[in-house]
C-alpha cells in the first residue's frame, strides 16, 4: 500500500512541478496519468499494484464525477447559452441527441447481435464530452472566445443531461427483463430524477441559508469556507443515492442552483472543490491505466476499434456540423468544434455504473467504452496544441 502511495505521490509531485513544460507540448494531465498507470502497473513494470475491486473503483469514479458535475454546473455561465449564436445551446439541444442517435445506428451496424436497448446505452455513455481532456483548448486564449466558452459550457452540462437519458434506457432494460409494463420504467426514471432534483435544490437552499446566517454573524473563516461547496456536492450525491434517487442529478441540480444563489462568491468557494476533483481525477486516470485498460485489452476486436474511431469522428462530427448550420463559423472552425469533443471521466463512470445491471453484452459495451476513452486521451491530447497553433496563425 505504501509503495503504491509513494509512487503516486512522487509522480504527482513531479508532474505538478513540470506541468507547464508538459502541457505546452503535445501532452496533457489525463494522458500522462493514464500512461503512468499503464507503464508502472501490472501490465508493464508491475511496481504499481493498486488493490481496488469493482466496488472501490465505482465509489472512486462516482465521487469524482459527482464533484465534477457540481463544479461544472456551478461554474456554468447560463447567459453564454444564448450568446455567440447560441453555440452551446445548439450543441446540447441538436448535436447531443443526434450524437446518441448516430451512435445507436452505428452500433446496430457493427454489433447486430447486441440488443438495441443496450446499444442505446452504449451510445449514451459515449456521448458526454470532457472539458478536462480538452483543457488545452478551452483554457487557451488563442482559441476564439466563442468557441472556448461554447465547448466549456457544452462539456459542463452534457454529463448531467445524459444521466436521465442513461437512466431511462437502463430502466427500459429492467422492464424488458421483468416483462413489466413500460410505465414501470418511466416511474423508475421519474422517481430517480424527482428525488435527485428535490434533494439537490433542498440541500443547496439549506446550505445557502446557513451560509448567509453565518456570514451575518461573522462566523466564517476563509480556510473553512472553501469546504462548503465540496461538502455540499458530496452531501447532495450521497443523500440522493441513499434515498433511491440519482446522486448525479442531485449534484448537477445542486450545482446549477448554487450558481444562482452564490453568484459573487462561487468562484472563491469552488476553488477547493475543483482542486479536490482534480486530485480524485488523477487517481481515477492512474487506476484506469493500471487496471482497466489491461483487463479490457483482450476483449478488443476489430469492430470495437472501428466503433471507437467512428465515435470520435463521424458520430460526433456530423451532428455538430448539422447543429452549426446557419452560423457564421467557417468550415474549419466547425470541424475544430466537432473534433474537440473528447470522451473521459463521465464515460468511465457510466461504464462502471452499467456493471450493476443485467446486460447481455456488458463485456462488449465496457470494452468499447475503454477503447474510445483510450483513443480519445491519446488523439485529443496530441492534436490540441498543434491545431490551436494553426488556428492562431490563420487568424493573424
Amino acid at each position: 500500500m505504501y509503495q503504491n502511495l509513494a509512487l503516486l505521490a512522487a509522480f504527482l509531485l513531479a508532474y505538478s512541478i513540470f506541468a507547464g513544460r508538459f502541457e505546452s507540448r503535445l501532452l496533457n494531465g489525463p494522458l500522462m496519468f493514464m500512461l503512468a498507470g499503464l507503464i508502472l502497473g501490472p501490465a508493464v513494470l508491475g511496481i504499481l499494484q493498486p488493490r481496488i475491486d469493482k466496488d472501490g473503483l465505482k465509489i472512486l469514479a462516482e465521487l469524482t464525477l459527482a464533484i465534477v458535475l457540481f463544479s461544472d454546473a456551478a461554474n456554468a455561465d447560463l447567459k453564454v447559452l444564448r450568446a455567440h449564436e447560441g453555440l452551446p445551446l445548439r450543441l446540447l439541444m441538436i448535436g447531443l441527441p443526434l450524437t446518441i442517435l448516430s451512435g445507436w445506428l452505428v452500433g446496430i451496424w457493427l454489433f447486430p447481435q447486441v440488443p438495441s436497448v443496450e446499444l442505446a446505452i452504449l451510445a449514451t455513455l459515449l456521448a458526454p464530452t470532457d472539458a478536462a481532456l480538452g483543457k488545452a483548448v478551452v483554457s487557451n486564449p488563442k482559441v476564439p472566445a466563442s468557441v472556448r466558452e461554447g465547448l466549456n459550457v457544452e462539456s459542463g452540462l452534457n454529463d448531467g443531461i445524459c444521466v436521465p437519458v442513461l437512466l431511462m434506457f437502463l430502466a427500459l432494460l429492467v422492464e424488458e427483463q421483468t416483462q413489466s409494463p413500460l410505465a414501470l420504467a418511466m416511474e423508475l426514471v421519474i422517481e430517480e430524477l424527482g428525488i435527485g432534483a428535490v434533494i439537490g435544490i433542498a440541500l443547496t437552499l439549506i446550505a445557502w441559508l446557513l451560509q448567509r446566517y453565518s456570514e451575518k454573524h461573522h462566523w466564517q473563516t476563509p480556510m473553512w469556507s472553501q469546504l462548503t461547496l465540496p461538502g455540499l456536492a458530496i452531501l447532495c450525491f450521497a443523500t440522493a443515492q441513499a434515498l433511491g434517487g440519482s446522486g448525479f442529478i442531485a449534484a448537477f441540480v445542486g450545482g446549477l442552483f448554487a450558481s444562482y444563489l452564490f453568484p459573487e462568491q462561487k468562484h472563491h468557494l469552488l476553488e477547493a472543490s475543483e482542486e479536490f476533483a482534480s486530485l480524485l481525477s488523477v487517481i481515477t486516470w492512474v487506476v484506469f491505466g493500471a487496471l482497466v485498460i489491461p483487463r479490457a485489452w483482450s476483449s478488443l476486436t476489430l469492430n470495437i476499434w472501428l466503433y471507437a474511431v467512428l465515435s470520435l469522428t463521424v458520430i460526433r462530427l456530423l451532428p455538430v456540423l448539422i447543429s452549426l448550420v446557419g452560423t457564421r463559423f467557417d468550415f474549419e472552425t466547425r470541424l475544430f468544434i466537432g473534433w474537440f469533443g473528447p470522451r473521459g471521466l463521465a464515460s468511465i463512470v457510466f461504464a462502471v455504473m452499467i456493471l450493476d445491471y443485467p446486460l447481455q453484452a456488458s463485456r462488449t459495451l465496457i470494452a468499447v467504452a475503454v477503447c474510445t476513452v483510450l483513443l480519445s486521451v491519446l488523439l485529443h491530447g496530441l492534436s490540441a496544441n498543434p491545431w490551436v497553433a494553426r488556428l492562431a496563425r490563420r487568424d493573424h
